[in-house]
């Protein structure tokens, strides 16, 4: 039986990196899932998501947990030559999103198949737009998690081998913002930069100044990132810029230094563009916070694991980001790395993982489901 729900699942997975669907637009991955979970006779919940779903298995009474995956894809051109690459050009399941679909739909699918001795109930929550950084909002808004007494959730990692979990207490992804820079000086001849205010020159000394907030704004034992990703000014060699857009990303697990953040950068830019006699704006676009797994739970995640066959690493935290966070907020429960690798990195056109890790980790997604309901009964 179990090599027949490894080859569906591999099916699955296929089936959906065949057909990425970005944020928002996970329309027809939808569809899909209703169709396999209404053929494994699973419910699903009716809740006002236009995208993504809840399923649910198990009892009416006894204590409800939950687990999670995402469903989108990325912008990204596919590049691995696979038989099953991406048929929409520009589109790539890139992040995995497709390799955890499949993984949480084998978990409800052998949940199902021990419904009866279920202590409680378990929703499968299939939840849209993980790239934006905001899907976890739409799904907390439905009101579907509203009883939800622990939740769960997984993310591949192509740096650990198949056959390898890693977990941690406390922050494992960082908190996500994006910020924007509009640097206005005024335009002029490249050959007369005195009749002008030099646009160029000050968004220079804007990014320079900006990396002081970490080295001289921040304690050394915080862990903060702040990168300036794109610079955009001028159109042709002879003319100074009236206008430059910087945007970037600051990373951190700090709440308190990711609220300070902004008055900070717009100290620094106002102070530097008043100087040079420009004019600078901070449009600030704040995304998910930090993941901080609950230890109890992190430590249950790694203790089931370990029993399930994987060899479980403590793994230290990481700088990307995951809206996994806001259902953290609200619900305890814990976040996991499932080995997929080695293979490159996420967001790469040529990402792919190893798919001999779907079963394990759809078995080990059922069993952790159980016997955390199983314990928030004993608890009860």
């Amino acid at each position: 039986m179990m090599q027949a729900l490894e080859q569906q699942l591999i099916g699955v997975r296929r089936s959906l990196h065949r057909e990425p669907e970005l944020s928002y637009e996970e329309f027809k991955t939808t569809d899909k899932l209703r169709t396999w979970l209404a053929e494994a006779h699973i419910s699903v919940l009716d809740l006002p998501l236009p995208t993504g779903l809840i399923a649910q298995v198990g009892q009416s009474e006894g204590p409800v947990v939950a687990i999670r995956c995402d469903i989108d894809a990325l912008p990204v051109e596919e590049k691995t030559g696979l038989p099953f690459a991406s048929e929409i050009p520009g589109k790539m399941h890139a992040c995995g999103h497709d390799f955890h679909t499949a993984v949480i739909l084998g978990a409800a699918m052998l949940l199902k198949e021990r419904e009866a001795e279920l202590p409680g109930s378990v929703k499968i929550l299939f939840q849209p737009a993980e790239e934006t950084g905001h899907g976890a909002e739409s799904v907390l808004a439905s009101g579907g998690l509203g009883n939800v007494a622990a939740i769960f959730g997984l993310h591949n990692s192509p740096e650990l081998p198949a056959g390898t979990f890693g977990t941690r207490t406390g922050p494992l992804t960082a908190g996500v913002d994006r910020f924007e820079i509009s640097v206005e000086g005024i335009g002029a001849h490249a050959a007369t930069p005195e009749n002008g205010v030099d646009a160029i020159v000050t968004a220079a000394q804007i990014i320079t100044a900006l990396q002081t907030i970490v080295s001289r704004q921040c304690g050394a034992r915080d862990t903060v990132v702040l990168s300036v990703t794109r610079i955009s000014g001028g159109h042709t060699w002879n003319v100074l810029p009236e206008r430059v857009e910087l945007e970037g990303t600051v990373r951190t697990y700090n709440e308190e230094i990711r609220a300070g953040m902004p008055e900070k950068i717009t100290r620094i830019i106002e102070g530097i563009a008043g100087a040079a006699g420009a004019k600078a704006r901070l449009l600030w676009a704040p995304g998910p916070p930090a993941t901080i797994n609950y230890g109890v739970w992190a430590d249950f995640c790694k203790e089931i694991a370990g029993q399930a066959g994987y060899e479980v690493h403590d793994i230290p935290p990481q700088m990307g980001g995951e809206d996994f966070a806001l259902y953290l907020q609200q619900i305890p429960g814990a976040f996991v790395n499932i080995g997929t690798g080695p293979a490159y990195a996420l967001h790469h056109p040529r990402f792919d993982v190893d798919e001999a890790a779907l079963l394990p980790a759809a078995r080990y997604f059922a069993l952790l489901a159980e016997r955390a309901l199983v314990q928030l009964k004993e608890q009860a």
